[in-house]
């Protein structure tokens, strides 16, 4: 007999695997899913997760043999934790509270993370801020037996690159599949919104869709408002619009509920802006899209195309999006700092997965298998469901990284513009404007309003807390705040991680 002990998430190819597995279609979502789930074990074993589409992470308990499997899916859009108690159980489940409420746990900080955080600004690799507790990585699974586990690696991303196709034919495919799959994302019997900002991504999964509603956040700083271009996007795409206007009062009070959700500290500023639009949005809705996945997959960021000038230097520094503070920095403002702690060891094995690749590829790959899992994925899981919402993904998808597993990194950037083929695939159903618009990503006015003494006051006192002074010398950390604030240096985002962790670890280590 086999036992769902634990599931998030969300079947996208539900329909195909009701007929491979001889499960009733009519079923609810909330009878199939698990009844899936079983039958796919019971079919292919660990090898279940090929056959599955979407987005999810779950536990099995097989009574007949005596085992425990959970499984994560390929990119990690679901987390999933585990931690084995001092008695030998292991504890496990879809959240870090989860399992602090079960005996055995002992909360403890891994201060150790602390040194990556500072780089990264978000908690990467397998390790996490709570000592004991481990990420169950994307791709993987974990098979429970006897008082052991071990864990083995289902899928990875793998790139064969395919010369023989036009930059027409990639666009094709990648709108050919797109379409197959839009139909997937949501049963007939649900109704979804969409989150849309001024960019390709959000703009083509709404052209893609049936969704007559979509949701923006937006700033009265207009330099950093998107939410005027979302609304041109939406009018020409005949849909609705809602926008949601953030104040600096607001996104600095709801920081603790942030931290809190999110279970780790998480240093990326657009995180706060995300959680007040699934606030908003789920007033209104209880499914939204929205467009991840398109940026790592087709090289979407600006900083790809000095990937040939990288060149070998890679493997030397890129750790991912972000790589904000370097290691002498950390040694001057750390109590205790440990020079075996690197962030770039995170990346070595995926430099040696890539190894004969070309530079723009290795870059994807390692942010593909660090960054999107350890902070975009999170983001997007923790804020939603704190708010009650079920985001979707439709461009996070075996079958569109496919795609990108095989197109030439010259198909993705090129000296004039990034996302080149996908950009091309957009304007089957865009106006080129919108399909060739530039990036501008999810920016946030916080390095105006952090500058603010109305605002910053939370700030000011954190730098100067007992509790500062447990892991930073509080003399330096404060020197940094009052160059940045005195418009000597632009390290409000050196600021924000130090601040983003001191709110972190009030909520888990003083609060409770």
């Amino acid at each position: 007999m086999i036992t769902v002990k634990e599931y998030r998430g969300h079947i996208r190819n539900w329909e195909a695997l009701c007929v491979k597995l001889k499960i009733d279609p009519t079923l609810s979502r909330e009878e199939r899913e698990p009844e899936i789930l079983k039958k796919a074990y019971e079919t292919w074993g660990c090898e279940m997760g090929d056959h599955m589409h979407g987005m999810y992470a779950f536990a099995l308990w097989d009574e007949e043999e005596q085992t425990l499997f959970c499984l994560r899916d390929p990119f990690g859009t679901k987390p999933f934790y585990y931690y084995e108690t001092e008695d030998g159980a292991l504890l496990y489940g879809t959240t870090i509270r989860g399992i602090m409420e079960q005996p055995g746990f002992k909360k403890e900080l891994n201060e150790e993370m602390l040194q990556l955080y500072l780089s990264l600004t978000y908690v990467a690799g397998e390790n996490t801020f709570f000592k004991g507790v481990k990420k169950l990585m994307p791709g993987r699974y974990l098979i429970w037996k006897n008082g052991s586990y071990r864990i083995e690696r289902y899928w990875k991303p793998e790139f064969h690159p395919d010369e023989s196709k036009s930059l027409e034919d990639w666009a094709d495919e990648i709108h050919t599949t797109l379409k197959d799959i839009m139909p997937e994302v949501k049963a007939a019997d649900e109704t979804a919104e969409a989150f849309l900002s001024g960019g390709v991504d959000s703009s083509y999964v709404v052209a893609m869709s049936d969704v007559q509603m979509t949701d923006s956040c937006g700033y009265e700083e207009p330099r950093f408002d998107e939410s005027g271009l979302a609304k041109q996007t939406a009018d020409l795409l005949k849909r609705g619009n809602s926008r949601c206007l953030i104040t600096p009062e607001q996104y600095f009070d709801i920081v603790p509920y942030v931290m809190y959700n999110m279970e780790q500290p998480l240093g990326d500023a657009s995180a706060i802006a995300f959680a007040i639009a699934c606030r908003e949005t789920a007033k209104h809705t209880k499914i939204c899209y929205s467009g991840e996945g398109s940026d790592e997959f087709f090289g979407g960021y600006n900083m790809y195309r000095n990937a040939e000038r990288y060149g070998e230097n890679l493997k030397t520094f890129y750790v991912g999006n972000t790589n904000i503070m370097k290691e002498d920095e950390k040694q001057k403002i750390l109590k205790h700092y440990d020079p075996d702690v690197l962030p770039i060891d995170l990346a070595k094995p995926i430099y040696e997965e890539t190894e004969g690749l070309d530079p723009l590829t290795k870059m994807s790959d390692v942010d593909i298998q660090i960054w999107l899992e350890g902070d975009i994925y999170l983001n997007v899981d923790k804020m939603s469901e704190a708010a009650g919402l079920e985001i979707r993904m439709p461009l996070t998808d075996k079958r569109i990284f496919d795609i990108a597993s095989r197109m030439p990194s010259k198909y993705k950037v090129n000296e004039e513009q990034n996302k080149v083929a996908f950009r091309t695939a957009a304007a089957k159903v865009l106006p080129e404007e919108i399909a060739f618009r530039k990036k501008l990503g999810f920016i946030v006015p916080i390095r105006i309003w952090m500058a603010d003494d109305r605002y910053n006051q939370d700030v000011r006192e954190k730098f100067r807390s007992e509790m500062a002074a447990k892991f930073f010398d509080v003399d330096a950390i404060h020197a940094i705040f009052d160059d940045y604030v005195g418009g000597n240096s632009d390290n409000w985002r050196k600021v924000w991680t130090i601040y983003t962790f001191l709110v972190w670890y009030e909520e888990y280590f003083v609060k409770r």
